[in-house]
């Protein structure tokens, strides 16, 4: 059987620590990102559309040509997308997936009476949407 992959629907790009992560704890050898077109239509959802399904069928028609059973989708952006994602995957045997990470906050009090703050997200793990 062949070692499960990770696709992304996604925003943005891993990092390093993600990626260590995935391969290290999930054992995926093959990440996939979105072709840029769908990546594209995945991060840009339009906020004025009734429903989403004409919008997020293109890259879901895109998942199931790639995807097998047992590969995991991380999952993350619009909500009203990733619970359409979440759904098709759980339909098709893939396994959702999202990020889960630490923030640190620093915030610093400027001499006019502003405040700046500084945030530091870091990887922890991967979590599966149940």
């Amino acid at each position: 059987m062949p070692a499960p992959r990770l696709f992304l629907l996604f925003s943005h790009a891993l990092t390093g620590e993600q990626e260590r992560d995935a391969r290290t704890s999930l054992g995926v050898e093959e990440i996939l990102a979105l072709p840029e077109n769908l990546q594209q239509r995945w991060s840009n959802v339009p906020p004025n559309l009734a429903t989403l399904d004409e919008h997020l069928q293109p890259v879901l028609d895109w998942l199931g040509d790639q995807a097998r059973p047992g590969d995991y989708v991380l999952i993350q952006g619009d909500f009203g997308a990733v619970y359409r994602a979440v759904r098709f995957a759980l339909e098709h045997g893939l396994t959702p997936l999202y990020a889960t990470t630490a923030r640190r906050v620093k915030e610093t009090r400027l001499p006019d009476g502003r405040v700046e703050s500084n945030r530091v997200f870091q990887h922890v793990r991967y979590r599966r949407y149940e």
